[in-house]
């Protein structure tokens, strides 16, 4: 287990619920799962989902460019969603699916609200390496002020994407 992302050595609210194979997963294979997920569900949606050519963003939906950002929660008792990774990239949106162990919550963020909130904001790492990687940290059922005009729900993030 990475010791980071789980405060204390077990969180047994996991143990019970269909998305625990997902909790157990390696943060690397996490990111893929969230990945397949949002991009499964849009596509079920009958969103227009197509892989990106390039690295700097992870699809192309609806004739946007997405960066794809996935957390399970983390902190046992603080019930926090940590989306990493984020950078100044060549996309248009930056998605971000959590999961907890009986909802799950969407953000659809603009680059122009990354910009003004995350990047550049809440670096990942210290030092020279964390000028470039920023996270975003968002308390489950209690999201900044900032953030709640861009989803939350699943409804709410597909009618901010249908509507793009």
């Amino acid at each position: 287990m990475n010791s980071l992302r789980r405060l204390i050595p077990e969180n047994r609210i996991w143990n019970t619920v269909p998305f625990l194979w997902v909790y157990e997963a390696s943060l690397r294979q996490q990111e893929t799962i969230g990945k397949q997920l949002l991009a499964g569900w849009c596509a079920a949606k009958g969103l227009n989902v197509q892989r990106s050519t390039d690295a700097e963003a992870d699809r192309i939906i609806e004739n946007r460019r997405v960066e794809i950002k996935f957390s399970t929660l983390w902190e046992f008792g603080f019930y926090n969603f940590k989306f990493q990774q984020l950078r100044h990239q060549n996309y248009d949106y930056a998605i971000c699916l959590g999961i907890s162990p009986f909802d799950a919550a969407c953000w659809v963020l603009s680059k122009k609200i990354l910009r003004s909130h995350v990047l550049g904001h809440t670096p990942q790492h210290a030092g020279r390496s964390g000028k470039d990687t920023f996270w975003l940290s968002v308390k489950a059922g209690k999201p900044p002020r900032w953030l709640r005009s861009c989803g939350g729900t699943l409804a709410a993030a597909y009618e901010i994407i249908r509507n793009w």
